[in-house]
C-alpha cells in the first residue's frame, strides 16, 4: 500500500490486509456482515461488554474496498439505520398532572425503573419531550433510561448515555492524557436528561433522586454492559440554571464549556455556556481511569 489507511484507530497494516484478502478468497459465498464477524473473532476485536465490533469492522473493510486495497462481495441489502432516519417526536402521553405538594418522607418509597426496551420507554420519551426544556433526544451508544415513581405516579425521568469524548474541563479535572481518555472513556456515563415533572413541588427531591440514581445506574451499567463506570458527568446551561441540586447531591463543578462546540472552526461563541459537573462513583476514580482498564 502506498498510503496508510486508518479507520476508528484501526490501522490497515500489510498483515491485516492480507488476512482479509485470504478470508474473502476462502469464503466466496459469505456476506460482508459474515466476513466482518469472522475478522472480529480472529482478531478478538470486541467491545468492553464482550460483543463483536462487527459494525466498525464493516466500516473498516469498506474503507479498504473504496481505496482499492481489497474487493468485497456485492452488497446484498441495505439494513435499516434508525439513527439515519428523521426521527419523529415522541407522541404525547397522558398522565395525572394534579399537584404533588408533599415531603420526601411522605412520598417514599420511590421506585426507579429502568425502562429501555420496556413498555414504559414511550412514557419516558413522551414526558421528556413534553416537559423538559430541551425536549427528547435519543441517547448515543451505551445507554439507560429511568422513570421514577411514587405510588405508581411518575415524578421524574433520567437518561444516561456514552460520555462525550472531548470535554476540556473534565479532562483537566480527571488528569488523563489523550491515550488514557481513548482507552477508558467508557468508564464515564453522561447524564443527558434529568426531569422533575413540573407539578411535583417537593423540597430537596431533585438532589435526593440524584443521589439515588448514582447507585442504581452504576449497578445497572455493570449488569448490562459487563464493565463498570467510575464517573458520571453532565452539562448545565448557565443561562437557565445554577446547578444547585447537583451541588447538593455531591457533584463537583469542574469548569465550563467554551460555547463553541466540538466542530467549531471560527473560535467564536455560538451557543450557551454550559457548566460541567461530575460525580465520582468510587474513591480512586483517577487511578482507575488514568491507568489500565480493570
Amino acid at each position: 500500500m502506498n498510503q496508510e489507511i486508518k479507520y476508528r484507530r484501526m490501522v490497515a497494516t500489510e498483515s491485516r490486509v492480507e488476512f482479509i484478502r485470504e478470508l474473502i478468497a476462502g469464503n466466496p459465498g459469505e456476506s460482508r456482515r459474515s466476513l466482518s464477524k469472522k475478522v472480529c473473532e480472529a482478531w478478538n476485536w470486541v467491545q468492553p461488554n464482550g460483543r463483536l465490533c462487527d459494525m466498525v469492522c464493516r466500516g473498516f473493510m469498506l474503507e479498504l474496498h473504496r481505496a482499492g486495497v481489497i474487493r468485497l462481495p456485492e452488497k446484498r441489502c441495505t439494513p435499516y439505520n434508525p439513527l439515519g432516519a428523521i426521527r419523529k417526536k415522541p407522541p404525547r402521553v397522558e398522565v395525572d398532572t394534579s399537584a404533588i405538594v408533599s415531603s420526601i418522607k411522605e412520598l417514599k418509597p420511590f421506585e426507579i425503573r429502568q425502562v429501555r426496551h420496556t413498555a414504559d420507554e414511550k412514557l419516558h420519551a413522551g414526558l421528556i419531550e413534553q416537559y423538559h426544556y430541551l425536549g427528547y433526544s435519543h441517547p448515543v451508544g451505551e445507554q439507560r433510561k429511568y422513570v421514577v415513581y411514587s405510588r405508581e405516579r411518575p415524578v421524574g425521568c433520567f437518561s444516561f448515555s456514552a460520555a462525550s469524548r472531548h470535554v476540556a474541563a473534565r479532562d483537566r479535572y480527571i488528569g488523563w492524557d489523550a491515550e488514557h481518555r481513548k482507552k477508558n472513556i467508557h468508564f464515564i456515563a453522561y447524564n443527558t436528561r434529568f426531569l422533575l415533572l413540573p407539578w411535583v413541588q417537593v423540597r430537596h427531591l431533585a438532589s435526593h433522586l440524584l443521589g439515588r440514581i448514582a447507585k442504581v445506574v452504576a449497578i445497572d451499567w455493570q449488569r448490562t454492559y459487563n464493565h463498570p463506570i467510575y464517573y458520571l458527568e453532565t452539562f448545565v446551561d448557565t443561562e437557565k440554571f445554577s446547578g444547585t441540586c447537583y451541588r447538593a447531591a455531591g457533584w463537583v463543578h469542574m469548569g465550563e464549556t467554551t460555547g463553541r462546540g466540538g466542530n467549531d472552526l471560527t473560535n467564536k461563541v455560538n451557543r450557551s455556556i454550559k457548566a460541567v459537573w461530575g460525580y465520582p462513583l468510587i474513591d480512586k476514580f483517577r487511578e482507575r481511569m488514568c491507568g489500565g482498564a480493570r
